[in-house]
């Protein structure tokens, strides 16, 4: 075997390792493009195989609709999921992690510009207690931003009279999805798919520290840093936003 090819095999192999097994061909074509390997997906598939490499990927859900809106907060948001800059619209959300013996509860903040996991935090319970440590952590990281506008679902720990006050404090502004409707929040479903299908073994987590050690390391050392994203061109989620702060900067000089 011609060793250019050996190269390709032994890269391919790195970043599906990286990847805990979970990237398709699509996304190992992206990937190793960012190694500066150019390969078709007909050839990543065809090495794939050849390499007993498959991925751990699962078919789409489907999920029930909606029909009533939360009275006092509607649907600001409406399904619009693109932004044209980071900080205009976070998205929550909280998942559960078999722990064990026991669920462990996951809340995370998305920003929707490049879909950047900027908070996130973990519970025995899925109070609202979980959600303001998630939403604290972003609003922290992100240098206390204004008028963020934060979408999440009717779910108790975001209506919580505790967690409005900190929206309140943070002067950001409130949207629900519709009762019962998972797709007027499909990122945050995208995420926790994508987390649970790459990155959680099957059987879930020995104990709490495993799980909360292993969702950071997803977060922060695959997700947001490497792994391709569709609504991103391929970039992953820091290259989208590293794209926008150089060509603001780029325009801010001109003026």
């Amino acid at each position: 075997m011609a060793p250019e090819r050996l190269r390709l095999i032994a890269e391919m192999k790195r970043w599906f390792g990286l990847s805990h097994g979970s990237a398709g061909q699509r996304t190992l074509v992206q990937l190793l493009a960012k190694s500066g390997f150019k390969a078709s997906r007909w050839l990543v598939s065809k090495l794939m195989k050849q390499e007993g490499l498959v991925s751990r990927q699962m078919p789409t859900h489907k999920y029930a609709k909606a029909e009533k809106e939360h009275l006092s907060i509607p649907n600001l948001l409406k399904r619009a999921f693109s932004t044209k800059a980071p900080d205009q619209v976070w998205c929550g959300d909280v998942t559960y992690v078999w722990c064990g013996s026991r669920w462990l509860y996951l809340a995370v903040v998305i920003d929707l510009y490049a879909r950047k996991v900027v908070g996130w935090a973990t519970s025995a319970r899925p109070d609202s207690e979980l959600t303001k440590k998630a939403l604290r952590m972003a609003y922290e990281s992100r240098g206390n931003p204004k008028r963020v506008l934060f979408h999440s679902d009717q779910g108790c720990h975001y209506t919580s009279k505790s967690f409005r006050q900190l929206l309140w404090r943070y002067g950001m502004m409130q949207s629900l999805s519709r009762r019962g409707n998972c797709w007027d929040n499909a990122p945050m479903e995208r995420f926790f798919r994508s987390f649970k299908t790459e990155w959680m073994p099957r059987v879930g987590y020995r104990n709490m520290a495993e799980a909360s050690a292993a969702i950071s390391q997803y977060i922060v050392g695959y997700y947001n840093r490497y792994r391709p994203h569709q609504h991103n061109n391929g970039c992953s989620p820091i290259m989208k936003e590293k794209q926008y702060w150089e060509t603001y900067n780029e325009v801010a000089k001109k003026y």
